[in-house]
């Protein structure tokens, strides 16, 4: 018991991270949201390490949550594919933008959409820690104009940007 509490602890008060002034978007249709996502771009992750041809697919559940469904081929094994599913939530609909999603349960962590593009084509998503940052398109690669443009707004934000990784879409489906 001793060392739950210890953990608690140090989760509560040792993991300070400064913390971005972010801005979600105004507006999310989830239903125009749903379906495959590429990821273009990412900042690293324990839980992505050796992925490449990641895909984010979302669909709405019966209770109106989301069905988050992560895959990606190892890169040293791209026969082999890691999936993950998840469930995400809007817990405030006047912040549509400010998701919160679960891949164990009880835990939730923050999935905010920064900048989505009018059409549902592109879209940056990130933390408010900074930590985490992903650029997902709804095709497997994206135009440099374009790309360029959601780093640069990244960038803008605060997020380190030397960092990301560029992921390869090089994978059958």
């Amino acid at each position: 018991m001793r060392y739950l509490t210890l953990i608690i602890i140090i989760m509560l008060f040792g993991c300070k991270t400064q913390k971005l002034q972010l801005e979600t978007v105004n507006q999310l249709d989830l239903k125009k949201y749903t379906g495959t996502w590429y990821e273009i771009a990412r900042l690293p992750n324990s839980f992505e390490k050796g992925l490449k041809c990641t895909t984010a697919n979302y669909s709405i559940n019966d209770d109106g949550s989301i069905k988050v469904v992560n895959k990606g081929h190892k890169t040293d094994e791209p026969d082999k594919v890691k999936q993950s599913t998840g469930k995400a939530l809007v817990p405030d609909k006047a912040e549509p933008g400010k998701l919160k999603v679960s891949f164990q349960w009880p835990f939730y962590g923050k999935y905010w959409v920064l900048k989505l593009d009018p059409e549902y084509k592109h879209v940056l998503v990130g933390t408010p820690s900074g930590k985490y940052l992903w650029l997902l398109s709804r095709n497997p690669d994206m135009d440099d104009r374009e790309m360029l443009e959601y780093v640069e707004y990244a960038k803008s934000k605060g997020f380190n940007i030397q960092n990301l990784i560029y992921v390869a879409q090089d994978c059958n489906p």
